[in-house]
């Protein structure tokens, strides 16, 4: 059974500077980077969390994408400030869902890893999301709570904010 956590819309927000080489020939990002900076945020939430991709692979664990969503809003271009906001929409024991969002902030503005409100900071530029499915190295379905139940409730904890809360020291 899956556990929505829409309510708790608790963000991790990573800052990026938008790099030449990530613009096409209309001085704008291309497309795919927002899909690269997905997983940016993606990585560093579980890192923020305390535990590493890699630490979670030499656990024989991996989680592929299974499927994608990406709306394309406003441009972002280069030399922008953006923050790459990512949330737990969705977990389960063998699934796991992220919520994504790309905005535009000022030069020099400051943010706190964890966002403790409904929506993020910024202009919003790109929206979207991942969905995943937990597989052990044979690419079998593989349960989280089984394997590597500290993650688990790590993840667990982020997506209802409590643990965010505690590193935040709210």
């Amino acid at each position: 059974m899956s556990e929505s956590t829409e309510a708790a819309a608790v963000w991790h927000l990573h800052p990026l500077r938008v790099r030449y080489q990530e613009t096409d020939q209309m001085g704008v990002v291309f497309h795919g980077n927002y899909v690269t900076w997905f997983e940016i945020g993606r990585t560093e939430i579980v890192r923020s969390l305390g535990m590493t991709y890699e630490a979670i692979e030499k656990q024989g664990l991996l989680l592929p994408v299974v499927d994608l969503e990406c709306s394309y809003l406003a441009p972002a271009r280069y030399d922008d400030c953006v923050l790459v906001c990512t949330s737990i929409s969705s977990y389960s024991p063998v699934r796991m869902s992220f919520r994504s969002e790309v905005r535009r902030v000022r030069e020099g503005d400051k943010f706190p890893a964890f966002w403790h409100r409904p929506e993020p900071p910024g202009e919003l530029l790109v929206r979207g999301g991942t969905r995943h499915v937990w597989v052990n190295r044979d690419w079998r379905p593989a349960r989280l709570d089984k394997s590597l139940p500290a993650l688990y409730a790590l993840l667990r904890s982020a997506a209802d904010g409590s643990l965010a809360a505690e590193k935040e020291g709210t």
